[in-house]
């Protein structure tokens, strides 16, 4: 399954869901698509959809993806992150009405540069991106899962020394 979320902001994101209703159409897409539509205006015609959904659906939904395709919204990047998944980010563009400024596409720039994330600026390169998840990801999630263990292993260590200190 491949699950997509717009998140909960109060501006439309019909520019991604007509996009992935448009793989599905054409077939490129042919595994099960759940959108969660917030504010968008484009009804899917191939997918399933809700406007909203509650955080263990989310969870839930994101556990059971196999692709997580998210805006730029830090909790919606989070969650998929936290179950070591690496989602395709497309981030709200203020030129296209998405949202009140860039601020989504430079949080995305910074995690992509990490190699946390896969990104996408341009809507048209998602259909790649999509196609060739594993290729993109497979260097990715080594580095991903280590960086996840050292991340355990420094806040493991500041509550030992905090235990140790009282």
């Amino acid at each position: 399954m491949i699950f997509v979320t717009v998140g909960t902001h109060e501006q439309q994101f019909d520019r991604l869901i007509k996009e992935v209703d448009g793989l599905v159409k054409i077939g490129i897409i042919k595994e099960e698509v759940f959108i969660q539509l917030g504010y968008s205006n484009y009804i899917p015609k191939y997918c399933k959809y809700s406007k909203f959904n509650n955080y263990e659906d989310m969870v839930e939904k994101t556990i059971k993806a196999r692709i997580v395709v998210t805006h730029g919204g830090p909790g919606s990047i989070m969650l998929p992150l936290s179950l070591n998944k690496i989602p395709i980010v497309v981030p709200r563009q203020k030129q296209y009405g998405e949202h009140v400024d860039d601020h989504q596409v430079l949080f995305s720039k910074r995690l992509e540069k990490e190699g946390k994330i896969l990104t996408i600026y341009e809507i048209e390169q998602l259909r790649d991106k999509i196609i060739n998840y594993n290729e993109y990801t497979e260097h990715m999630r080594s580095n991903h899962s280590k960086s996840n263990l050292d991340h355990f292993i420094q806040r493991l260590d500041v509550i030992a020394r905090s235990l140790v200190n009282k």
